[in-house]
């Protein structure tokens, strides 16, 4: 059905993202016991990391377009059991499982199918595809999905999420989430599938509160079902905040989810605000919007120039565009009150994470009346979208429209700070709004690559001191075609302090740097006091997205754990693949020095490099919601089902028509 000759090229070229580490794994495992060296943190006791990450379960066409956003999730685990008489042994067990969505089920239950039933990223982002191509990928996956919900069929695929993005905790649920697709509910430790979650409970779970979810009762609700891959939960109120980006107007909507208890203390809350798919106002098109900026007041959407509408399709561009001559906005509104979003533009960027957000507050020198006079936002800021195609080994196309010397910049991903000016001061040391709609301060912090933000999460939405994240020593992380981004070190910044200089010696605004300093120069640093610290992997080894935990009796923000799966690639053989006998580990780094590994867990088998991680406590896996039962893999009787002429008939037509749409 597709191209002969682009298939058979791209079968002789090994794609990045589909080979060595980042190709998937096909073996799950229940809970194994592993071996480890060194000492587990006691604060790990009964606690559980969990990264999740796309791992294509119909991988056999690898001449196949593909992106490393594509992918099933799988859901790689590491639980610290009790063990001991006194229960204070730690036994580290691995654990890795299939999100059971709809698309994987649906996948698993037809032996016909070797490329994945949804378009991949690449297909969409490929300045080269034509009109017509992205028609028959997109009428094939309607096909697919049509034909799941037909006579002969184990599993209706009624939500297209592959759910392979990111994993959470909100009040006593575990949710693996994606973009395109509301969360799914995962049972801890087990990681055994539950069900979709809409904003009001997952299916599997009793039916303790009824009515539509996220997507409401219209025929357009299954878009405003498409939840961020980050929500946000807010430790002091524990509410769950979130955005859905469409493709029809107004584009973007916006919900809060109150939480029955406290998130810390398990206490019963009273019922808040709940807030189901309000809209946003002020975006005139459908974007790529992966994540948001929370504070403890205030929510920030980002519109940037990256598109993802079909329409482009009408206007001769490629589903996903960008447009660097475009500007940036940032839509700035309090919590609770998104029809009075205050936007604020400056130059084109791309940005898939943000670090932390956070209010300044000031008071009126009469009243003494606390308010926010500005909200501020570190985030990780690329000068280009070259990441989302070289990430499907596609070239970023050149920009239709030449771009202005003064806007022009370096190709960089850096940790960068924005500050939005809400209020501004007058001559009478009054307070008045800031009808501007300024941005006071935007530049880098830092020089360094930097990318897969985290921070200690009970002083997110607050001035935090730290931020962790990953760097690449000898590219940016928009890597060069035929090259896969790898991350060969972490990175700890004093991000207070950085601040501090920034507004104490001001860079110049948007393109300028606070500290300019390379990664070796770094290392080379002997000052106690640097800002910046970085965590180095041995020659040949790379990590991954890493997560804090801090230790019980905390002498300062940065003291306790950073937990970072790490692969060797001396395990891959002469053509880059991986031994079937590789395997990865997970260290556990301390977070204050940056310098010590305290342990080496000793996984059976190899984790891919994937996306993003999070950190379960023992409270938490124990403060689970009751189920009724978990999601299952497709019985293989379930076709046989009936034997009459016209049924086997049927199922001949039905397996035609799949390979077929091969």
């Amino acid at each position: 059905m597709f191209n002969i000759e682009e298939r058979r090229r791209r079968q002789n070229h090994l794609h990045p993202y589909l080979s060595g580490n980042f190709a998937p794994v096909h073996q799950e495992r229940s809970l194994t016991p592993c071996s480890f060296t060194g000492t587990i943190p006691s604060e790990l006791a009964g606690g559980q990391y969990i990264r999740n990450g796309g791992n294509p379960v119909t991988n056999e066409d690898l001449g196949r377009e593909a992106h490393w956003f594509d992918g099933d999730g799988m859901l790689s685990g590491v639980l610290f059991r009790r063990n001991g008489e006194k229960d204070l042994d730690l036994l580290p067990e691995f654990v890795n499982q299939y999100i059971l969505t709809d698309v994987y089920l649906s996948s698993k239950a037809s032996h016909s199918l070797q490329t994945p039933i949804l378009p991949s990223i690449a297909t969409l982002v490929n300045p080269l595809s034509s009109l017509f191509t992205i028609i028959v990928r997109i009428l094939r996956t309607i096909l697919l999905v049509l034909l799941s919900h037909l006579p002969g069929s184990q599993q209706a695929i009624k939500k297209i999420s592959v759910a392979n993005t990111a994993v959470m905790y909100h009040d006593g649920r575990a949710l693996a989430t994606c973009e395109s697709g509301p969360p799914i509910r995962i049972a801890l430790p087990s990681l055994d599938t539950i069900g979709w979650f809409n904003g009001k409970k997952a299916e599997g779970e009793p039916n303790l509160e009824a009515g539509s979810g996220f997507g409401g009762d219209g025929l357009l609700g299954f878009m405003k079902e498409w939840t961020t891959a980050h929500p946000r939960v807010d430790r002091t109120t524990s509410e769950f905040i979130s955005f859905h980006s469409t493709f029809v107007p107004p584009y973007v909507h916006y919900s809060i989810i109150p939480s029955t208890k406290d998130h810390d203390t398990d206490a019963p809350l009273l019922n808040h605000l709940r807030l189901l798919t309000a809209p946003v106002s002020g975006i005139s098109s459908a974007k790529m919007m992966h994540d948001f900026g929370v504070s403890r007041l205030h929510t920030v959407i980002m519109d940037l120039p990256l598109s993802l509408d079909p329409l482009n399709l009408a206007r001769n561009k490629p589903v996903v565009s960008y447009d660097p001559t475009s500007n940036s906005r940032f839509g700035v509104f309090p919590r609770y009150q998104p029809d009075h979003v205050r936007w604020f533009e400056t130059n084109a960027c791309c940005i898939f994470h943000t670090a932390n957000t956070w209010d300044s507050m000031d008071a009126e020198p009469e009243t003494g009346v606390q308010f926010t006079s500005a909200v501020n936002m570190l985030v990780c800021r690329l000068t280009s979208a070259s990441l989302v195609f070289s990430a499907g080994d596609l070239a970023a196309p050149i920009p239709s429209n030449p771009i202005p010397l003064a806007i022009q910049e370096d190709e960089q991903c850096r940790l960068y700070y924005y500050k939005f000016a809400l209020t501004q001061k007058s001559s009478q040391s009054r307070f008045h709004a800031n009808n501007q709609n300024t941005i006071t301060h935007q530049w880098a912090l830092s020089a360094i690559p930097f990318e897969f933000p985290t921070t200690r999460d009970s002083v997110a939405m607050s001035a935090a001191k730290y931020v962790y994240g990953c760097s690449v020593s000898d590219s940016s992380f928009g890597a060069a075609l035929g090259r896969a981004v790898k991350i060969d070190s972490l990175v700890k910044m004093n991000v207070e302090e950085l601040v501090r200089r920034g507004i104490r010696n001001p860079p110049e605004s948007v393109k300028g740097c606070v500290d300019s300093r390379t990664v070796p120069e770094v290392l080379a640093s002997h000052d106690p006091k640097d800002p910046i610290q970085v965590f180095t992997m041995p020659r040949g080894w790379y990590a991954q997205e890493s997560r804090f935990i801090p230790k019980k009796d905390d002498e300062s923000e940065d003291d306790g754990w950073l937990l970072t799966y790490v692969f060797d690639e001396s395990q891959l053989d002469v053509h880059g693949e991986c031994e079937a006998w590789a395997r990865s580990e997970l260290w556990i780094i301390d977070s204050r020095t940056m310098k010590d590994t305290v342990a080496k867990i000793q996984l059976p088998q190899r984790v891919p490099y994937g996306l993003h991680g999070n950190w379960f406590s023992e409270n938490e896996i124990q403060g689970q919601r009751p189920i009724n039962g978990v999601r299952h893999l497709p019985s293989s009787k379930g076709s046989q089902a009936c034997g009459s002429p016209a049924w086997r008939m049927w199922m001949k037509t039905r397996r035609m028509i799949e390979e077929y749409l091969e």
